[in-house]
């Protein structure tokens, strides 16, 4: 099981890489880390099981927050209470992206970011997603609103982009009265 302890801090230069293709049939090493991941982000949605196990909530995670410079994400996104829609998607490209923009008003938040960050992340509120599951077939994912900020983040990392460089250190909050919160 993966514990909050070993997702890389922002503070490791390896966030800061650009993410490798990875090629099939992925390693079993591969397949075990997605589990791992997969079962580290539905656990730390469910509050019992964050508590008990000591889990930062998180919806996303790209290999390299593992120290792995292969590009693959998994997300667990919570469509109602307790139930999990998951993905894992195996070189995700944006082959597509609304013009509007959105934020997260609470704030983005990131499992290798351990502090309050402030400020508006702009993103997109429509993507479309490229990429391959774990046996290799591609796939096409439409995503909106929330699912489209995480998919964004999650690629992110694979660049070596971490959220906050997307924050106006001068102005924080520059873009609140021009883009949609969510």
């Amino acid at each position: 099981m993966l514990k909050t302890k070993d997702i890389l801090d922002e503070k490791n230069k390896l966030l800061r890489t650009i993410s490798e293709e990875v090629t099939f049939p992925l390693s079993d090493k591969d397949k075990k880390t997605i589990d791992l991941m997969v079962e580290y982000l539905t656990n730390s949605q469910i509050d019992e099981l964050a508590g008990k196990y000591n889990l930062r909530p998180g919806m996303g995670m790209a290999a390299i927050q593992l120290g792995i410079k292969k590009r693959y994400i998994t997300i667990v996104h919570e469509v109602e209470e307790g139930v999990f829609d998951t993905y894992i998607v195996i070189n995700p490209k944006i082959v597509s992206s609304s013009e509007e923009k959105i934020y997260v008003e609470d704030g983005e938040g990131c499992l290798s970011v351990n502090r309050e960050v402030i400020g508006i992340v702009p993103r997109s509120a429509r993507v479309t997603v490229e990429g391959f599951d774990i046996d290799g077939k591609k796939i096409r994912i439409r995503a909106r609103e929330e699912l489209a900020i995480v998919f964004q983040h999650e690629i992110d990392h694979l660049n070596g982009i971490l959220f906050t460089d997307h924050i106006d250190s001068k102005n924080p909050f520059k873009y609140q009265n021009i883009y949609r919160s969510i």
